[in-house]
């Protein structure tokens, strides 16, 4: 395909993401080297030569402290920390990338607009994931959620609360026995719509689990309060990640005597634009350009 419409209409653009794909984009780009740019999300670990750009976390890049070598086994190193340090083609983000741009808020802003314009404010949003090898936990990061949101809920107009499809059922129960009577609280059941974009563009303040960097991600590109529960379980680059957010400011750990009517910013995270923008870069440096 690439070789039959390079004349007519360019080269290819190729995005793959993740670690399934990594053989399928690298053959396209051994079997059409002039004809293709191929973009790997998600660091491939090894053979970096094989891709025109790779786009992945700068925890990806986990620095190995003599702290970090008491958690990492030696033999599984070279999978959490590359050999070789980032050259030009590689762009580091600071998290994830995610769909929740500007328009995609303004457009939930707007779908969204009935149901949650209309909420007592400050609206509190609270994610809840599910653990991980990585940052392990169970009921009793429920039971210390919980405490906690009564220490603030004086201060919130709303809250409302999502689980992912990670979220174990102990732990969305404890949660759910606590607050579904009371008034101030809604629960998300998990049946369609999905609140969630919804909740991004809408959220005065949020409150996250941390063992999502998607979560995370997302929330902290929106500019507005982030607290975060669960930090000091998280290992590894995990735990490079949460350090690295809390020092940009752009989160903060949650204790249970907030005030979420306060309102504090920061630079909001723009992985996606800076991204894309070094795609179209590197594109116009090979006299390409993406058609509109």
């Amino acid at each position: 395909m690439a070789y039959q419409t390079f004349e007519r209409e360019g080269p290819l653009l190729v995005v793959a993401s993740g670690r399934d794909t990594i053989s399928v984009a690298s053959s396209i780009k051994r079997l059409a080297p002039e004809n293709v740019f191929v973009v790997q999300i998600q660091h491939p670990r090894t053979h970096l030569n094989r891709f025109d750009m790779v786009i992945t976390p700068c925890h990806d890049y986990y620095p190995l402290t003599p702290h970090a070598q008491e958690q990492i086994p030696w033999f599984l190193r070279r999978w959490i920390t590359p050999r070789e340090p980032p050259d030009q083609h590689v762009v580091l983000t600071v998290g994830a990338l995610h769909q929740a741009d500007s328009a995609a808020l303004r457009s939930a802003a707007s779908v969204w607009h009935d149901e949650l314009a209309v909420l007592p404010k400050p609206l509190f949003v609270v994610n809840v994931g599910g653990p991980t090898s990585n940052c392990t936990y169970g009921v009793d990061l429920a039971k210390q959620l919980t405490a906690m949101l009564q220490g603030v809920i004086w201060s919130c107009g709303s809250i409302r609360v999502s689980f992912s499809r990670r979220t174990p059922e102990k732990v969305a129960k404890i949660i759910v026995n606590e607050f579904s009577n009371n008034p101030k609280v809604f629960i998300w059941n998990g049946e369609d719509p999905n609140p969630h974009m919804g909740h991004l563009a809408w959220a005065d303040a949020f409150l996250i689990t941390a063992d999502s960097v998607s979560m995370l991600s997302e929330a902290c590109s929106t500019g507005k309060p982030v607290y975060v529960i669960g930090a000091e379980r998280c290992v590894w680059k995990f735990a490079y990640f949460q350090k690295s957010l809390q020092e940009r400011g752009v989160v903060r750990p949650f204790t249970g005597k907030e005030d979420i009517s306060e309102n504090w910013s920061y630079p909001p995270l723009n992985d996606l634009a800076e991204a894309a923008n070094r795609v179209k870069k590197a594109l116009a440096e090979r006299g390409w350009r993406l058609c509109s």
